[in-house]
């Protein structure tokens, strides 16, 4: 019997949310940037060592306040990805504060963090010089090269059945 369970992807204009689920979903990416309106649904299954798994991927448009999405679109969520752009700081300015509002009003639900878009930085992850950030993120990822994108779901997917 395969499990079938909500992920929600959140976050700012243009940090790469829908990127990320094209890569996972489908192994593409493309250029092209198409602002999401409303909310865009996918669906993959994920193969785990003793459980398959069905995630229904809600990907949102984006906004910087999160007191303006659609409450209803949250409700059912077994997982929240909370994405921003490396590359530009207004993305992650109210990261912690969002973070701590999804965890207030959805106390049992798994919420990752994704700073996306490392292919665009030209060293490596410290040279955000923001240790509070890094540590406030679960994964770095690249929607461009498929770096840490599936190892992501893969990760939640198991944080969530358990």
């Amino acid at each position: 019997m395969t499990l079938s369970k909500k992920i929600v992807l959140l976050g700012h204009f243009g940090v790469g949310k829908t990127s990320i689920i094209r890569k996972f979903v489908t192994n593409e990416f493309s250029t092209d940037y198409k602002v999401t309106i409303g909310v865009h649904i996918l669906k993959k299954e994920v193969e785990l060592p003793n459980q398959n798994v069905s995630l229904i991927i809600w990907d949102l448009e984006g906004t910087d306040n999160i007191d303006l999405i659609n409450k209803s679109y949250l409700l059912g969520a077994h997982g929240f990805i909370y994405v921003y752009d490396v590359t530009r700081p207004v993305t992650f300015s109210n990261l912690k504060e969002n973070v701590e509002k999804l965890k207030q009003q959805f106390t049992k639900t798994t919420i990752k963090t994704v700073g996306n878009k490392i292919d665009l930085l030209e060293n490596n992850i410290k040279s955000l010089g923001n240790d509070e950030l890094i540590a406030l993120t679960d994964v770095f990822s690249s929607a461009k090269t498929g770096d840490n994108i599936e190892e992501l779901f893969k990760e939640l997917t198991q944080d969530i059945i358990c």
